[in-house]
């Protein structure tokens, strides 16, 4: 368990080595023009926008090639992690006897069938009749309201052209 911790542990340190720079940029932006526009006595908000997403997109141009070698080595050590080390390990695998004695999805299978009730049977002889089908809810044939569009609408034109 305490390798699985270390991955995430890097996973968080990975997030914050590359989302640093972009946020000590922008502060640092924001922080200069913050000043500039105390001196100047012009408070406009899009003054200070402008400057922080052309620094922070230039940011992230210049270390592009830095994050996508640093996302690439947490990709291979997970994949790694997953396909080497952890299938390996009796500590993190289930036994194959497992779902034998646990029914891990038994609260959401409401609508299954017992095989050995005969249900089967009867639903291949009678493929129209579905034992627990309410009729109530079958959807019928109701004409198109007329509005604005007075065309018919696709069965109604297969009624007259007698498809």
């Amino acid at each position: 368990m305490e390798l699985l911790t270390e991955y995430l542990a890097k996973g968080f340190m990975t997030m914050l080595t590359i989302s640093l720079p972009c946020v000590l940029v922008a502060a640092g932006i924001g922080l200069v023009v913050g000043i500039l526009q105390a001196v100047t006595q012009v408070q406009e908000q899009t003054i200070a926008a402008a400057p922080k997403i052309i620094a922070v997109f230039l940011t992230i141009v210049i270390l592009g090639m830095l994050y996508i070698r640093i996302l690439t080595e947490y990709f291979n050590e997970g994949v790694n992690l997953a396909f080497n080390v952890i299938s390996r390990s009796a500590n993190y695998v289930l036994p194959e006897d497992y779902y034998f004695h646990s029914r891990p999805f038994a609260s959401e299978m409401k609508d299954s069938i017992n095989p050995k009730s005969g249900e089967i049977e009867t639903i291949m002889k009678h493929p129209g009749k579905i034992p627990w089908a309410d009729t109530q809810f079958k959807d019928k044939y109701t004409p198109r309201g007329r509005g604005a569009d007075p065309r018919p609408n696709f069965i109604e034109t297969n009624k007259m052209l007698g498809r």
